[in-house]
């Protein structure tokens, strides 16, 4: 096995489009696993942790552009305020070590239906950054980056160079389920970002379908019902967990059910738009 670490973009492009194969790696934490159970030998590693520019965030034209090289405990420390959903599905992951070593990038690299980061950028509606020598950038919507279990929208010789994620604008809230309460893969999440400006709701769902998904249609239904300015409608929250549990389609598997999973992504949606909407109206009437 090859083992090849640029320490520039430039040098990180040319070898990928030399080496397809070579798999890219930042803090290694899902590939390393995959590699000491002998569950894939890639030809060659791609070790991107020698680029410095992957590990430095910037704002920049209304967003938060995030190099694919953050940790997850910078995202926690440094940007909690401007990406409150994605700061609260980074406490979520493993372990301080996993935390300090794991990435955003990583996490889109990998297009696990189960990553954490999915949900809370796809309810932001992110957009990642990605390149080639090739062919230049690309910047594909998160919506349409996940095709398939652990399959995404990246060619053989592109690499993730960052997402850009709005900053919020109202309230945003993550919720996961597992099998215990710490270092756990997620059984299934949810995640809701109110964008009171556009008067809309936007929704990710995790680990319920064979990609991370949107809630489209329990978003509509907000988009037509949600009266801004009033208390959460009972029955109009009801609706909104029953769509967004129509949206999952899950497998049962070792972690969970079927059926579990679809019921408890209703629960959680229900849950997290009633915390989002009580911060909504508390920031109105302060």
């Amino acid at each position: 096995m090859d083992f090849l670490r640029p320490t520039t973009w430039e040098e990180a492009l040319a070898a990928k489009a030399d080496q397809p194969e070579a798999v890219p790696i930042q803090g290694g934490t899902d590939v390393m696993v995959e590699i000491n159970f002998d569950l894939r030998r890639p030809p060659a590693l791609l070790d991107l942790g020698g680029v410095a520019e992957l590990r430095e965030w910037s704002m920049t034209g209304g967003h938060c552009r995030l190099g694919a090289g953050v940790p997850y405990a910078a995202v926690i420390d440094e940007l909690g305020g401007p990406l409150p959903g994605l700061a609260q599905a980074s406490r979520t992951v493993g372990s301080p070590q996993i935390r300090n070593r794991g990435t955003v990038g990583g996490n889109l690299g990998a297009a696990s239906p189960a990553g954490d980061s999915h949900p809370p950028l796809l309810a932001a509606r992110a957009v990642v950054e990605v390149e080639s020598a090739a062919r230049g950038v690309r910047m594909i919507p998160a919506a349409e980056f996940y095709l398939g279990v652990k399959r995404s929208a990246l060619e053989p010789d592109e690499l993730i160079r960052a997402v850009h994620v709005p900053p919020a604008t109202g309230p945003q809230y993550f919720s996961k389920v597992g099998t215990r309460n710490a270092m756990v893969i997620a059984v299934c999440s949810f995640a809701i970002a109110l964008h009171p400006r556009e008067r809309r709701v936007g929704t990710g769902i995790g680990s319920a379908a064979p990609t991370p998904r949107r809630a489209l249609e329990a978003e509509e239904l907000l988009a037509a019902e949600l009266d801004w300015d009033a208390p959460l409608d009972p029955a109009l929250l009801r609706r909104f967990g029953e769509l967004s549990a129509r949206a999952a389609a899950p497998i049962d598997d070792v972690r969970g059910t079927a059926a579990y999973r679809v019921h408890a992504i209703g629960v959680m949606a229900r849950r997290t738009l009633t915390w989002a909407w009580n911060d909504h109206l508390e920031k109105r009437a302060a």
